[in-house]
């Protein structure tokens, strides 16, 4: 089994990226330049890398290898984005790698590159890339090129030697349990171990209601490898487990005014099999709840105002600022109720939340936007 966080330093450790492995600040997959250029990358890395794993971590400074983190990221159907934009598409997996030294809510992104011997190339064309372009890794650069198995690069015996030495072992392992525990004493973390195999540690406030346990602030690691499974700030959960499964069906809190309940959103399992592996599954839930249109176009209105407000710097206090805080979660409302612009007028009220001192609107807008790309990557 492999500790994710330590092949992310062995990886680092390399003197520049190369034509096994790159690194980015960040990527932007909701802007259509973004998902090209995370597209490019992967297609170059796995046609530079035929016989061997390649890696793109994300959540690093490039020219000082800084590890700054990224915001934890639901990968769910970030195949599914791969496969539709390529063909012969490599298989990826995106996992999201807690770092102790980063603010509780960052992690570093890790896209693992599974081995494909045949040529990847892209089935359409994305943004400024015409479809049947090529891509292949030159030094530490994504090139376009015709002929693209002509300069494979054969790694296999670098990445091999690298992957061996991220090997977990039971200092790593118990290291990470404590680091876990300490991490979140104020929410009862727990653990537990599937086939003498797979230590998963997972915390949450305990919150009971109509008679039913949730929790929030849920964090979800499998520690063997330093994966963040789960990782919710505002959102509730329920937990169930048992002998070889971890069951956690997430929801969200959505109302107007005062009308508010909890709606599931989407209940993922990890399961896991007796013979050293594990497996993810999710089941999309959400049924977006329905309102008056002409009561939506009011909240709109209300929203829009607020935003106005904060762009002519007039200092909000009392009820406004509690408006403010909802304020993501009602232009949510408006986008699912197909409001003509609310998308938009979200989307614009970014660098305003941002700006804010107060944090709680921003990260509520953080996790509106994270549950609009579950709801457009489902449909």
């Amino acid at each position: 089994m492999i500790n994710k966080r330590l092949l992310i330093k062995n990886l680092l450790a390399q003197n520049d990226e190369n034509s096994f492995y790159d690194k980015k600040r960040k990527i932007s997959l909701d802007q259509l330049e973004g998902k090209a250029k995370f597209l490019k990358h992967i297609c170059a890395l796995s046609n530079s890398n035929p016989n061997n794993n390649s890696f793109l971590v994300i959540g690093v400074e490039d020219a000082s290898n800084l590890i700054v983190g990224v915001d934890f990221f639901d990968d769910s159907k970030i195949q599914n984005l791969v496969n539709s934009y390529f063909s012969h598409p490599p298989r990826i997996i995106y996992e999201n790698v807690h770092f102790p030294d980063l603010p509780r809510h960052k992690v570093v992104g890790l896209v693992t590159i599974a081995a494909n011997a045949e040529t990847t190339s892209l089935s359409k064309n994305c943004w400024k890339y015409e479809k049947g372009l090529i891509f292949y890794r030159k030094g530490s650069n994504s090139m376009p090129y015709l002929l693209a198995q002509e300069v494979f690069n054969h790694n296999k015996k670098a990445v091999e030697a690298i992957e061996k030495m991220a090997s977990s072992n039971i200092k790593l392992t118990l290291d990470g349990v404590m680091d876990f525990m300490n991490r979140h004493k104020e929410y009862t973390p727990s653990y537990t171990v599937f086939h003498e195999q797979f230590v998963l540690c997972w915390a949450g406030k305990k919150h009971t209601i109509s008679g039913e346990q949730y929790f929030s602030r849920v964090d979800i690691e499998l520690i063997d490898e330093n994966i963040r499974f789960f990782y919710a700030a505002l959102d509730y959960v329920q937990v169930v487990q048992n002998d070889h499964s971890f069951i956690c069906t997430e929801y969200i809190l959505l109302g107007i005014n005062e009308t508010q309940r909890l709606y599931p959103l989407e209940k993922k399992v990890i399961h896991f099999k007796n013979n050293g592996h594990y497996k993810i599954t999710s089941v999309f839930l959400f049924e977006p709840p329905q309102y008056d249109k002409g009561m939506l176009l009011d909240v709109l209105k209300q929203n829009n105002a607020l935003i106005a407000r904060l762009e002519q710097q007039i200092v909000l206090s009392g009820e406004a600022l509690k408006l403010l805080q909802e304020l993501p979660t009602k232009y949510m409302i408006c986008v699912l109720n197909n409001i003509p612009e609310a998308l938009t007028y979200l989307e614009a009220s970014k660098p305003y939340l941002k700006a804010l001192d107060d944090t709680t609107a921003y990260v509520n807008f953080k996790e509106v936007m994270r549950v609009l790309r579950k709801v457009k990557y489902h449909n």
